[in-house]
Formats: structure tokens, C-alpha cells, sequence
């Protein structure tokens, strides 16, 4: 590399390290400190080292000062199983149908990719009270169910884990789709024609030549989803209720309602660090998957 280009690469990767640096790294570095510090009395941190943040989640807690709460753990451990069971479904569903429209005309392919995304158009706010229209008691949903004999009582949904899942899998569902078909599209067709000359049923073709060829879709998709939906506290605050409850909503609380930080921080960076392990093993894997093909 020459010097002229060293210049243009250190120009060109300058404005994204200092806003990485300013609106990422400062804010995150602020929010690991503050977990290590003394709740201040009526809010705020106090300078001084503490490490009961962290007790309190995992149960080394003094007992006097802070006491240990298996609800924290629950709610971490929840949180990871709605976020990984939104990606499951988003998968399943997006799977699919990824391919019927990768196999679309041109013209026809730019529409079902512009009705994708066309719930973004919409504020999420207002499509989240549109699921609760549908999913409460008196709601379109269970109005019909009723009006056709198919339940005789309302659905009890709304306010539980399932509708938490609906909401987020109906906000993340483009997220997984679009990473999907463009590994989709880019297939190698004459490869799966090939696996059918030589003899291969269609489900040894999707396990054996089209899953390895689109695990970088799927686990673009699974990550994009993963991320957001770990620590998503609008949905659940909305469709889940108490029994909804997840991390990020346990977050919101600490830092604006308890006005604790330094717990909320604590927090904060166990979900981070949660997060960060589940996608070096998803990575790791899907790397190795990738390796046998």
C-alpha cells in the first residue's frame, strides 16, 4: 500500500472511528464504570467502589445492603429465550418464502420486496397498539374465532409471553427476510439441478446443498434479529405486561423509574455480555457448518 493511499484510507475511516468512538465506545465505556459504583441516595452514582451490583444478580449479595434476587436470572434467561425463539420463527417463516420470491420475475420480485419493508412507513408505536386492538379480549381476533364456533371464551394473549413473541416476530420478520434472500438469490440453480440428476431427494438437496450455501443469510438474519430483540423493551411493554417482562424493560426501570444506574449499568453490560457469548457460539458454529460444505 502506498503512502497516498494509507492517506485516503486514514481520511476515509476517520469520521466512522470517531463516531464509533463518540456515540459507542465513550457511552459504553461510561456504562461499565458506573456498574461498579455506589447507587447514589436519591439517585445518580456515588464515586466509590462496589461490586453488590453484580451480587445482586448473581447472588454474592451481603444480604443487608443489597439482597440476592433469583428474578433478575429469570428474567436474563427469559429474555434470551423469547429473543431466540423470535429468530426461530422469523426463520421459518422468511425461509420460505425467500425463495418463491428469489424465483419471481424481476418486476414482481422489486414489489413483494417493497411490501416487505412497507411496514416501516408506519410508526412502530402505532402498529404495536394496532396487534393490541387485535389480541385483547373483545378484539378482532377472538371476535372472529367466536362469530365461526371456534372458541366458545376469549383467547387469553394479550399480556403473555405469546403476544411478546407475535409483536416481535411481525417487527423483525424483514429483518431476517432480507439477509435471506440475498443469499438466496445469488444461489448456484445448476448445483441443485445437479443433486437432483444424481439421484438426491428434495430434502437431502435443502440439507445438503441449500442450508450449507445460505448460512451466511441465515445467520446475518438470526443476528440482526437476535441483537434487538435480547434487549427490545417496547414490545413487551406494550403486549406483555407483568408476565412479559424482559431485560430491557428491567433496564428502563432501574435508570428512569428506581434511579438506580449503577445496577441498570450492571445489568446493561450482563445482557451485553450474554448477547456477545450466544453469537461467538452461533458464529463458531455456523464457521464449522461452512468448513464441511
Amino acid at each position: 500500500m502506498t503512502h497516498r493511499q494509507r492517506v485516503q484510507l486514514f481520511l476515509l475511516l476517520t469520521p466512522v472511528t470517531v463516531f464509533l468512538g463518540v456515540f459507542f465506545l465513550i457511552p459504553l465505556g461510561t456504562i461499565a464504570v458506573y456498574s461498579f459504583l455506589t447507587p447514589g441516595l436519591y439517585g445518580g452514582v456515588e464515586w466509590s467502589f462496589y461490586h453488590w451490583n453484580y451480587g445482586r444478580i448473581f447472588g454474592w449479595a451481603d444480604g443487608i445492603t443489597e439482597v440476592f434476587e433469583p428474578v433478575y436470572l429469570h428474567i436474563l434467561l427469559r429474555s434470551l429465550g423469547l429473543a431466540a425463539a423470535t429468530v426461530a420463527i422469523c426463520l421459518v417463516l422468511c425461509y420460505p418464502v425467500a425463495f418463491w420470491v428469489a424465483g419471481l420475475a424481476p418486476r414482481w420480485r422489486m414489489l413483494f420486496l417493497f411490501l416487505i419493508t412497507l411496514p416501516f412507513f408506519a410508526s412502530l408505536i402505532v402498529r404495536l397498539y394496532a396487534w393490541l386492538l387485535l389480541l385483547k379480549p373483545s378484539g378482532l381476533l377472538n371476535t372472529v374465532l367466536m362469530g365461526l364456533g371456534v372458541i366458545t371464551e376469549p383467547l387469553d394473549i394479550l399480556y403473555t409471553p405469546v403476544a411478546v413473541i407475535l409483536g416481535m416476530v411481525y417487527i423483525f420478520l424483514p429483518f431476517m427476510f432480507l439477509p435471506l434472500f440475498a443469499s438466496i438469490d445469488t444461489l448456484d440453480r445448476s448445483l441443485i439441478e445437479a443433486s437432483g440428476d444424481l439421484g438426491a431427494r428434495p430434502v437431502q438437496t435443502l440439507l445438503k446443498v441449500v442450508l450449507p450455501m445460505t448460512v451466511p443469510g441465515i445467520v446475518a438474519g438470526g443476528v440482526i434479529v437476535f441483537i434487538p430483540a435480547v434487549g427490545n423493551f417496547i414490545v413487551p411493554d406494550v403486549l406483555g405486561g407483568a408476565k412479559g417482562l424482559m431485560t430491557g424493560n428491567l433496564i428502563e426501570q432501574q435508570f428512569l423509574s428506581s434511579r438506580n444506574w449503577p445496577f441498570g449499568s450492571a445489568l446493561a453490560m450482563v445482557i451485553m455480555a450474554l448477547v456477545l457469548g450466544v453469537l461467538l457460539v452461533f458464529s463458531n458454529r455456523a464457521r464449522r457448518a461452512g468448513g464441511r460444505t
